[in-house]
């Protein structure tokens, strides 16, 4: 990391299309439209701020290394980065404000004729297909239940389906493509947005150039989400 400059990860898709209005509300333009550029590296109208291009999965990484300062990513991404390093207290990340964009819920998804509450009685075994393991596990440990898990990263519709998995963890925003494929959300596990993750080391040897970003994104996350929504979204609130 360079004294002087600022690197913010993000991932391309929904995160960065509503980081930017936080940032724009902040008086920050980035420079170049990642769909039209083929730098991972993006110029903004801040002297000393510059925007990188990461897998979603790689930005808590990123941040906790030194390769960016700060960034923005799901909890769902956090949750599992942390359950990897045996808990948050091993990872590092400083993260100050819940941003309350890209939400959505992560919940259990069965085909409409399986019986997901016998399937889930105290003591019995089922097999569920997902990306998030570390979370799926825990959830289903709470109530008792042994899991088989599959790790997949494709389309996890196709587990049930194809009679690979009984159930599936995944992400879900409207329900719709559950729906076509025959598929439905039987639990809600939890709800999930976007938190700001800020590298630790940086925030002692950078405070003066973080603090007045950290304020501004504080400052805008609020407005910005009350445009977007007419004001039905709860504000972002600072995490303990």
């Amino acid at each position: 990391m360079s004294a002087d400059r600022i690197t913010l990860a993000l991932s391309k898709g929904r995160i960065y299309d509503e980081t930017l209005p936080l940032l724009q509300a902040a008086g920050i333009e980035v420079l170049e439209h990642p769909e039209r550029s083929r730098k991972l590296i993006l110029p903004t109208n801040h002297p000393a701020l510059n925007v990188v291009l990461v897998r979603a999965s790689d930005v808590p990484t990123y941040v906790q290394y030194g390769g960016a300062d700060l960034g923005v990513c799901g909890k769902d991404t956090l949750l599992e980065h942390e359950a990897e390093w045996g808990g948050a207290a091993n990872v590092g990340l400083y993260q100050p404000l819940d941003l309350q964009i890209a939400r959505c819920r992560m919940s259990v998804a069965v085909r409409a004729d399986f019986d997901y509450v016998r399937a889930v009685r105290q003591g019995a075994r089922i097999r569920v297909a997902t990306k998030y393991v570390a979370i799926a596990r825990e959830f289903f440990a709470s109530k008792g239940v042994h899991v088989d898990l599959i790790k997949l990263y494709g389309s996890m519709e196709l587990a049930p389906l194809t009679g690979l998995a009984d159930a599936i963890v995944d992400l879900v925003s409207t329900g719709n493509t559950l729906k076509a494929n025959q598929l439905v959300e039987v639990e809600r596990i939890m709800d999930i947005s976007s938190r700001l993750v800020v590298n630790q080391g940086a925030l002692k040897v950078k405070r003066a150039l973080l603090r007045p970003l950290l304020d501004a994104f504080a400052q805008a996350a609020p407005q910005a989400q009350a445009a977007q929504s007419a004001g039905a979204a709860p504000a972002p609130g600072v995490l303990a």
